[in-house]
């Protein structure tokens, strides 16, 4: 089942990547407490991610947080190693890189892909969330291979 808006985040656990290594932390406390603009990738480096997904929340970050969102995460399936890499060459402090190495939350939220066919194997599909308080208020679902709903201007107009 696929969560829907008004539905709590689960409680697993994700890799924060931070330049002193990778920190656990419970998504249940992470996301406690405060307005989190949250966006999923299938892939850091990939095209679409790097080329559009990631660039946006890093233009959009002020703009966001001056709508009352507190902090930006990128989550995706991979390792918290490749999430540090991809934000010091495509991100920006303003963004927090949540591994999900092993896809638990992916496939918690009934958010996955199956990207078998690049060689990707299961990911988490490209989407984004409002989340307040470990709560969903907005929630973005792209179809298929598109970039529409999920982006930092999309998410700026359901603020």
């Amino acid at each position: 089942m696929t969560i829907s808006v008004g539905d709590s985040l689960p409680d697993v656990t994700l890799v924060k990547a931070t330049s002193e290594g990778p920190e656990k932390v419970s998504s249940k406390d992470y996301f406690a407490g405060k307005k989190v603009a949250l966006f999923s990738v299938p892939g850091a480096f990939t095209p679409t991610c790097s080329a559009k997904h990631l660039p946006g929340f890093v233009e959009k970050a002020d703009e966001l947080k001056a709508k009352g969102v507190d902090e930006i995460a990128c989550t995706a399936v991979n390792d918290p190693f490749v999430m540090q890499a991809w934000k010091e060459r495509d991100g920006s402090e303003a963004i927090t890189m949540l591994a999900d190495g092993n896809g638990e939350m992916a496939k918690a939220l009934g958010l996955t892909m199956d990207g078998s066919g690049f060689g990707l194997g299961q990911r988490g599909s490209r989407w984004s969330a409002v989340v307040d308080d470990g709560k969903v208020t907005q929630l973005n679902v792209e179809e298929g291979g598109s970039f529409e709903v999920s982006s930092a201007e999309h998410m700026l107009g359901q603020l």
